[in-house]
């Protein structure tokens, strides 16, 4: 991936090397398909109000959404990937579930998107295998937000345990008051 687009599928079983964005994308397709992966059958609200039931295959889109959604997670802020998951996201699904795309809201959003995406950068190692799609790993060239020595319980770095210690305070304010409101309730 290159600012969270795909820009290339190599297949370590049969060499198979794919770049162009099109043929990518085929070629994810008819592999996934192959292994039966990327098939829904849901029911869903329809925008004029009524409920629909769909079965739809997706098998190329499949394998990029859970290679990309877990590349984000070793590049992306914790704060923008749930600000953009929590608020972005789901507009912008209902903008193109409701074939709004081309409207201004559209356009609004579509230029919002890429500033979540400049840091994924990096590949994703995937595995399928009847009916399953498995991460097996991911690496990337952006400096990530994950770094095994701060972030081990086994190594010991600039982190110490009383520097927990105003986290926990403030965490607990809530907590405590929490706690004294469920008790008179359950009185």
């Amino acid at each position: 991936f290159k600012a969270g687009k795909p820009v290339r599928v190599t297949n370590e079983a049969d060499g198979t090397d794919v770049s162009d964005p099109l043929d990518l994308f085929l070629y994810l397709n008819t592999v996934a398909r192959r292994n039966g992966v990327g098939r829904i059958d849901i029911v869903e609200n329809r925008f004029i109000g009524i409920k629909s039931r769909g079965c739809y295959e997706t098998p190329g889109g499949t394998v990029l959404r859970a290679a990309h959604i877990d590349l984000e997670g070793l590049v992306l802020d914790r704060e923008v990937r749930a600000y953009r998951d929590e608020h972005i996201t789901p507009v912008f699904g209902k903008i193109l579930y409701n074939g709004l795309y081309f409207s201004p809201e559209g356009d609004l959003i579509t230029k919002m998107v890429p500033l979540t995406q400049t840091n994924v950068n990096g590949s994703v190692r995937v595995k399928l295998y009847k009916g399953t799609l498995s991460i097996e790993g991911r690496w990337s060239e952006t400096e990530t937000l994950y770094d095994m020595e701060q972030s081990s319980m086994d190594v010991q770095g600039d982190f110490e345990p009383t520097d927990s210690d105003g986290f926990i305070k403030i965490q607990s304010i809530r907590l405590k008051k929490w706690g004294s409101t469920f008790q008179q309730q359950k009185k």
